[in-house]
């Protein structure tokens, strides 16, 4: 790590901020692996240049040959997603002291944000509750049997996963019972609500907390922020240099999370989001939403941010035009593509998200 940057005042007010928070990880630090790409190949071809850099001050890899480099979030946790985790970094701590006994969400069969829901909430002693879409599997695998392993699942119809939030309400109701108490963990975000240890431990009521799917609510983005933060003191990037960052994007939480923390920490740092599940407006919308809800939560990091900086184009949304290419990358990185949640990659004249696919 380098000595941290001079900062404006309003990186400064944020990374205080930032200090004072109380987060779910130790530590926001995680591996950043550089990659060489081989231009001498026919095709793409990918070089894991990590421990060669170590090793020999630098100077390995074809010359003249473009780098990048890998934020390995997926060494985080054994079990658990790292990109989910960095959502939850903020959430969980603030919905423990808020008093809660149980959290419930939902996601699909595999589904990775269910799975580090039911580790998180069982470390922090916390009773996870999981509707997972569809069947339940012959021979469980992969995310869906961690979410077994530490979580209460229900498997539901389609059908009835088609109406998400009659379904967690409904679901949460029966958890908190006669004398429990249900709230939306999007409502308890910047209320303050305090917890009263007479009713949530003396009588033995739960207090039930519904997480949507994807967790993508504002208290996410500070943990995507905190990543952010982190990243832009490291010695791998030179002071003011300008870092494109590209991101797979299901719900779009981590790249506006991403986007919005470069602004708030002042630095020159630009994000790609690869769309995977939504159109482009449905993720403009919600890019604003994200935006919005902020400014509404935490107006003291906000203030002072210009109004043309924040709610449009924060973040360049753009389509997934070739297959994914994970096995080829695997084989020749030792990486797991599947698991890479967020790519830095300057920008050379050509589709840098094609590496990513």
């Amino acid at each position: 790590m380098r000595p941290t940057p001079a900062l404006d005042a309003g990186g400064r007010m944020v990374t205080s901020f930032l200090s004072a928070t109380e987060w779910m990880l130790p530590s926001p630090a995680t591996q950043v692996h550089t990659i060489s790409v081989l231009p001498s190949r026919r095709d793409f071809a990918f070089s894991n240049l990590t421990m060669s850099l170590r090793n020999s001050g630098g100077n390995e890899g074809e010359s003249g040959s473009t780098k990048f480099h890998v934020v390995r979030d997926d060494l985080l946790h054994p079990l658990a997603n790292g990109n989910k985790a960095r959502k939850l970094d903020a959430l969980l701590p603030v919905l423990r002291r808020c008093g809660a006994t149980d959290i419930v969400t939902c996601g699909g069969c595999q589904s990775a944000h269910a799975a580090a829901i039911a580790v998180h909430c069982a470390e922090w002693g916390i009773r996870p509750h999981i509707l997972l879409r569809g069947e339940q599997l012959d021979v469980p695998t992969g995310y869906n049997l961690i979410s077994l392993m530490f979580g209460n699942v229900t498997y539901v119809s389609r059908s009835l996963y088609a109406q998400r939030d009659e379904m967690l309400y409904e679901h949460a109701i029966k958890v908190a019972g006669y004398s429990g108490t249900v709230m939306w963990a999007d409502e308890v975000i910047g209320k303050g609500l305090g917890v009263d240890e007479d009713t949530t431990d003396g009588n033995g009521s739960r207090r039930v907390m519904i997480v949507k799917e994807g967790a993508g609510s504002v208290q996410a983005l500070l943990g995507v922020m905190r990543l952010l933060k982190y990243l832009s003191g490291l010695t791998l990037f030179r002071k003011d240099e300008k870092v494109h960052i590209v991101v797979d994007s299901g719900t779009g939480t981590t790249a506006v999370g991403l986007a919005l923390g470069a602004v708030c920490l002042g630095l020159q740092w630009r994000v790609t989001a690869v769309m995977l599940a939504d159109t482009l407006e449905g993720y403009k919308q919600r890019e604003r939403s994200l935006v919005s809800d902020f400014e509404k939560v935490f107006p003291e990091i906000y203030h002072g941010m210009e109004e043309d900086a924040t709610h449009d184009n924060l973040v360049q949304w753009v389509e997934r035009f070739s297959p994914r290419r994970s096995q080829h990358i695997q084989n020749q990185t030792l990486i797991l593509e599947d698991n890479i949640q967020d790519s830095t990659y300057p920008d050379y004249g050509y589709p840098s998200t094609k590496l990513f696919q």
